[in-house]
């Protein structure tokens, strides 16, 4: 199936697509954790959608569509929103209609590595926040677990609020 770029998209794809996005480097709190050699971490990032593709481009979603976005990441307290990575974001829909589901997979690239993190989203069409499992990484981010928080910002902008533990 070739990939169609899609000019106008569903809230909830750009949502869960952005839900996806985001980790860097940036301030961090050190404590004790046998994941980050002893040190969690908080770092806050602000992702903005640069490509888009759904598959259909039209309709609604329906079980088996598929999404695939990239974002620019920046540390989020930086005013110039100067790029410090990318991420790269799969979804797939599991459940179309007014309850909709996806499952996603991210990967964050990132100075000092690579990030992975996969989660479910439900029926954000209200562009509400969400929260994702961190499941590995490679590079400073190795063994990485803990949790990313997002939050919308403005349209095809959200925070991400990484915790590693």
């Amino acid at each position: 199936m070739r990939p169609t770029r899609a000019a106008c998209l569903g809230a909830a794809t750009l949502v869960t697509l952005l839900t996806c996005t985001s980790v860097a480097a940036g301030a961090a709190t050190d404590t004790a954790s046998p994941h980050t050699g002893g040190k969690a971490r908080t770092i806050t990032l602000r992702a903005e959608v640069k490509e888009l593709t759904r598959i259909p481009a039209t309709g609604d979603p329906a079980q088996g569509d598929r999404a695939i976005a990239r974002s620019d990441l920046s540390l989020f307290d930086d005013p110039t929103h100067t790029k410090i990575g990318e991420s790269h974001v799969a979804c797939t829909t599991t459940r179309g209609g007014d309850d909709e589901a996806e499952q996603c997979v991210a990967t964050y690239v990132l100075p000092d590595g690579q990030l992975t993190v996969q989660g479910m989203y439900f029926n954000y069409l209200d562009q509400g926040p969400f929260d994702n499992a961190i499941t590995g990484g490679t590079g400073k981010y190795e063994k990485a677990r803990g949790s990313v928080h997002s939050e919308p910002v403005q349209p095809r902008v959200r925070r991400f609020t990484i915790n590693l533990v």
